[in-house]
């Protein structure tokens, strides 16, 4: 089998190679301008808990228009709700006012939390008390529910590997993986933009082997992890063999016995 050492992985800088079209994540940014604002948006949220989008754009010197804009497309995004203003006491006439809150997701990314650190601490102390046999089968069991989301996901997918990598791609997507797949002369790669556990398995290198045994059961072929988050790298990059002739075919090849 060719050297897949020497193979590119799926940075996002990197040019690629001659025979590699590395993909771009499938989620977009915004732009660089955008993204600064919806930080201070998001901050100023994660700090308050709730306000007005007349209080946000007081706040950041932004008009009426551009800050719906920014809330807007943080809604659409999934990263902020909306709900009517409490009224204390008597209620004017009118429609009262929209505040906006951080959804959970965005509370998450805009904090700070313990949660890496503390299932890192419980996975030193179950190999501490029970030794590394039962930290491989956390990992195993933890991947369980993910192999039969995404199977079942799969189902009707051709048998081809790169078919059902694609496939595979699109089911991770949908996990939060933000995963995408494509063809090179020597097979095909799946790149992985994002980890949950990448400040985990930087430790415990078992998520990850757990990760990349699912990954070859649901493409039905042998596969090579060349790069992880995990491990300091841009993007997990699997490596999924070209199959031979022969292996597509299913045909056998049979022997002709020369010693009579």
């Amino acid at each position: 089998m060719k050297n897949v050492a020497a193979l590119p992985a799926c940075e996002p800088a990197a040019s690629p190679a001659a025979d590699v079209a590395v993909p771009a994540p499938p989620t977009r940014a915004p732009a660089g301008g955008e993204s600064s604002t919806r930080d201070r948006v998001t901050r100023l949220l994660f700090e308050r808990g709730a306000a007005t989008a007349a209080q946000l754009g007081a706040e950041l010197g932004l008009g009426p228009a551009a800050i719906r804009r920014h809330l807007d497309a943080m809604l659409a995004d999934g990263d902020v709700v909306s709900r009517d203003q409490p009224v204390r006491g008597h209620r004017r006439r009118g429609r009262p006012a929209k505040v906006f809150l951080l959804t959970d997701v965005a509370r998450v990314r805009a904090g700070t939390h313990t949660y890496d650190g503390m299932a890192t601490a419980a996975l030193r102390f179950l190999a501490r008390q029970c030794g590394s046999e039962a930290v491989d089968a956390f990992a195993q069991e933890q991947v369980v529910a993910l192999e039969d989301r995404c199977r079942a996901a799969l189902e009707g997918t051709d048998d081809d590997p790169l078919a059902r990598a694609q496939a595979l791609a699109d089911a991770l997507t949908a996990e939060g993986y933000a995963a995408n797949a494509s063809a090179i002369a020597s097979g095909g790669q799946l790149c992985q933009y994002h980890c949950p556990v990448a400040h985990v398995a930087a430790e415990f290198p078992q998520l990850c082997e757990a990760e990349t045994a699912v990954i070859s059961r649901l493409i039905g072929t042998h596969v090579q992890r060349l790069a992880t988050i995990a491990h300091g790298d841009g993007v997990c990059t699997t490596y999924i063999p070209a199959q031979s002739k022969r292996a597509q075919t299913g045909r056998t090849v049979s022997t002709v016995r020369t010693d009579k």
